[in-house]
């Protein structure tokens, strides 16, 4: 007798439903992909009024996948025209088949995705998830292991206090959050790089001495500096011991943290910039980095997600998530309760933002976010008050998608 045979034999003798029993009680209707709807926000990412056509990489606009059983999902991100195309690949589908459909909208176009197409792809992705969280009753953190931790530590990123760039550290500090935030805010149009290093080391000495020796902070070089004068900062505050340096120099050439490592002995987080996994396994695999700065819907929602978490536990790698907007952080929430290792995400302005088209997204306390009961994402959106840009029921593709004799989606 097999393994599984064996298995089901003693599950049924000890009255215990079979295997395929089991998967069919999950419950998952046979249902299919008719709709998608998508929506501008009254707000962008910055919590500003949303006047202005959105950076694909900052948006906020809403999307939802709606199924022939009445089911819906709720993503965040892209723009119309990526999201019409890959809407279109989801018409007529299986919403529960995530990596298939994922591929698909990945693939479907003979290139590869840019970052600007797997910025909506990651959208509707997230929105596959909640769905099949809310198919199922249970939250998405659920579907990906369960919970790792507790809560999800946090550090603010413009904490909304008056004072002293000391006195605002202290503050953030005191209100739970694990690491005060401060970026090089260079102020131009003209640079004086001698000038601005020493201006940015004064900051963070004030910093340091504002979070206290159990404190943490941590900067944000926003890929400002020239390749020596990121060097010279780095080390100048090396013995203030920040939590994280984030994006030391541009990011078009993953590769120079090959000499950068041997520079610097600062903890690196790199990453709110870049894609699907094929843009971090160097970096990852060869330790290049402390921190992955991967984020959703960036890398290509929950699906990729998960996958770059997994490279990173394999090499001791943290995640450092960027904050994208209010949907995206209540899934990374679920994502970074499922994940291991360590994680620290971003929180703007100390979460106090308003966002009045949800009555539900993320669950802020103390300065740390907490994974909730509540099904799917737990987010929860008024679409009276967003703007409809795009109304999608037609499936189409421009390109034949090949399969191999299994069934699984190969290149044409």
């Amino acid at each position: 007798m097999n393994r599984r045979a064996f298995l089901n034999t003693f599950l049924a003798a000890t009255g215990t439903a079979s295997l395929a029993d089991r998967a069919d009680a999950a419950g998952l209707p046979k249902t299919k992909i008719k709709r998608i709807r998508y929506y501008r926000t009254p707000t962008d990412a910055a919590g500003r009024p949303n006047t202005r056509q959105p950076l694909f990489n900052q948006s906020t606009n809403v999307v939802l996948v709606e199924t022939d059983s009445g089911l819906i999902g709720i993503g965040e991100g892209g723009s119309h025209d990526t999201m019409e195309q890959c809407a279109g690949l989801l018409i007529g589908q299986d919403p529960f088949r995530t990596d298939r459909l994922w591929q698909n909208m990945y693939r479907g176009y003979f290139y590869p995705a840019g970052r600007e197409k797997v910025h909506a792809l990651g959208a509707l992705d997230v929105a596959l998830w909640d769905l099949k969280g809310k198919a199922l009753g249970v939250p998405v953190y659920q579907l990906l292991g369960g919970q790792s931790r507790e809560y999800v530590e946090c550090y603010s990123t413009g904490y909304p206090a008056q004072g002293t760039p000391k006195e605002v550290a202290k503050a953030c500090v005191d209100a739970g959050f694990r690491a005060y935030r401060i970026s090089t805010d260079t102020r131009g149009p003209i640079v004086d790089r001698f000038q601005n290093v020493k201006r940015v080391y004064e900051l963070c000495q004030q910093v340091r001495e504002g979070v206290g020796k159990d404190g943490s902070w941590c900067i944000d070089f926003h890929t400002e500096l020239d390749m020596p004068d990121a060097v010279t900062l780095a080390n100048l505050i090396e013995p203030l011991r920040p939590y994280f340096v984030e994006d030391l120099v541009r990011s078009e050439n993953p590769g120079i943290y090959r000499t950068l490592r041997g520079q610097v002995k600062v903890p690196i987080a790199v990453g709110e910039q870049f894609g699907p996994k094929w843009e971090w396994n160097e970096l990852i695999e060869n330790h290049l980095i402390d921190y992955a700065r991967a984020t959703i819907p960036n890398v290509g929602g929950i699906t990729e997600f998960q996958k770059i978490a997994g490279i990173c536990e394999t090499h001791y790698v943290g995640l450092i998530p960027h904050f994208t907007g209010p949907i995206s952080e209540a899934a990374m929430v679920h994502c970074c309760a499922a994940f291991s290792g360590p994680a620290l995400m971003e929180m703007v302005m100390g979460g106090t933002r308003p966002w009045p088209y949800l009555s539900n997204s993320y669950d802020l306390r103390n300065g740390k976010l907490w994974p909730n009961e509540r099904p799917g994402l737990g987010v929860d959106v008024d679409t009276s008050q967003l703007q409809l840009l795009g109304d999608f029921t037609e499936a189409y593709s421009l390109t034949p998608m090949l399969m191999r004799p299994d069934g699984s989606l190969t290149n044409w």
